[in-house]
């Protein structure tokens, strides 16, 4: 009685750990850095012609129809503050040319329609 008692809560243990570990892995779809914010992704992604965070809610895109953006990057002593517009179905973008080295920060504040305002924080690596 007591070994099958043993193996019963051996079972739960291994099926709740593979549980949290599937939901805790959040990795880059379109090449960036992710934040993860209330279960849900953002991902922020420098080009060099353009600037853009990605979100989804459990691999489902969110759509940034109507939202507003403004990304604020902090790199070398150096403060940027970049409008984000949507762009696609669930990104929001902005054009030009932005300083994203290794050990820079940027911090996303966010409003989706008629959500309220989130801000989600990266580090480059």
């Amino acid at each position: 009685m007591k070994t099958r008692l043993l193996l019963t809560l051996a079972a739960l243990t291994v099926g709740a750990s593979a549980a949290a570990i599937a939901d805790g892995t959040h990795h880059p779809k379109y090449g960036g850095v992710v934040a993860v914010v209330k279960d849900v992704q953002y991902e922020l992604v420098a080009k060099a012609d353009s600037v853009a965070v990605f979100i989804e809610d459990h691999g489902a895109k969110v759509s940034t129809k109507g939202a507003a953006g403004k990304l604020t990057i902090l790199s070398g002593g150096e403060k940027t503050d970049v409008a984000l517009a949507p762009a696609g179905e669930n990104g929001l973008e902005a054009k030009g040319a932005f300083k994203l080295p290794a050990g820079a920060k940027a911090v996303a504040n966010i409003t989706l329609a008629g959500k309220p305002a989130i801000s989600a924080r990266f580090e480059i690596k």
